[in-house]
């Protein structure tokens, strides 16, 4: 099938260093173009040295190391390319509006470029996906079970549907591995027995609900947040009073109050021995 253009279509995808659009740099640049004249589509693959390092968690992901874009040429020096296969273009990707789109821009305007966006249509396949197939609770009953939801939202009723939906996924992914996007593989995470299926379904990462926690690469508590973002938190908030106050004041959950008073408790106990 052909799309149906007015003006040229940009497919854009980026790989980064990391996930934060501000922080984080650019290490390739992958484009596909779709002219409305109905003409060949144009590729344009860049790699760029991002000058700070990648992420290991990144790396993982996309395959690219330190060493791999070490010679590559920096942002500044291949913007003008990419600004002039973009031109006037319509831009098309998956989660390019929460994601690429935002960390493109941020790079351009380090290099001194602006690229405009008013004029120019922005379609997130990501996003069709989700509306089209949501993954509310009467969707996954649908999909797992092969039923319609009677009396959804009402309390009782959407408990004894999600015990339902919990049988169908432990009968429809019995015996399946999971082969994740950094070609690590699961054997088996769905089965049935409630400790691996809680193992399977916490991100370990992530400390507390509101996301404001995480561990680090070394199993660190670190901030997820703010100016004190991948900071270990509780040597930190030993010495800061001031940002631990200003945490235990401010709307933060429970869940954070306690868990950074009781790290900087315990950095401290930990010095005066």
């Amino acid at each position: 099938m052909d799309f149906n253009l007015e003006k040229d279509l940009v497919f854009l995808d980026l790989e980064a260093t990391g996930l934060h659009v501000i922080r984080d740099r650019i290490v390739q640049v992958g484009m596909v173009k779709y002219p409305a004249d109905g003409g060949a589509t144009t590729e344009l693959n860049l790699m760029v040295n991002p000058g700070i390092p990648i992420s290991k968690e990144a790396s993982q992901v996309h395959g690219f190391s330190n060493e791999d874009v070490a010679n590559e040429p920096l942002f500044s020096e291949i913007a003008g390319r990419v600004m002039e296969f973009i031109g006037n273009s319509d831009l098309a990707g998956y989660n390019l509006l929460s994601y690429d789109i935002p960390m493109l821009l941020e790079e351009l305007y380090r290099a001194g470029i602006e690229l405009e966006m008013e004029n120019r249509r922005v379609v997130d396949v990501q996003r069709i996906f989700y509306k089209m197939e949501p993954r509310n609770l009467a969707a996954a009953y649908r999909y797992y079970c092969q039923k319609e939801m009677d009396n959804a939202h009402d309390a009782l009723a959407d408990v004894r549907a999600t015990a339902e939906i919990l049988k169908g996924q432990l009968k429809m992914y019995s015996g399946k591995d999971l082969k994740k996007d950094d070609g690590e593989v699961i054997e088996e995470p769905v089965k049935n027995d409630v400790e691996a299926l809680h193992k399977f379904t916490n991100d370990y990462n992530l400390i507390d609900a509101t996301r404001r926690l995480k561990y680090d690469h070394k199993g660190r508590v670190v901030f997820n947040f703010g100016k004190y973002a991948g900071k270990e938190v509780g040597p930190l908030l030993a010495k800061d009073k001031q940002y631990l106050n200003w945490i235990l004041n401010k709307d933060f959950s429970y869940q954070v109050k306690y868990l950074v008073q009781k790290l900087a408790k315990a950095h401290e106990e930990q010095q005066s021995k």
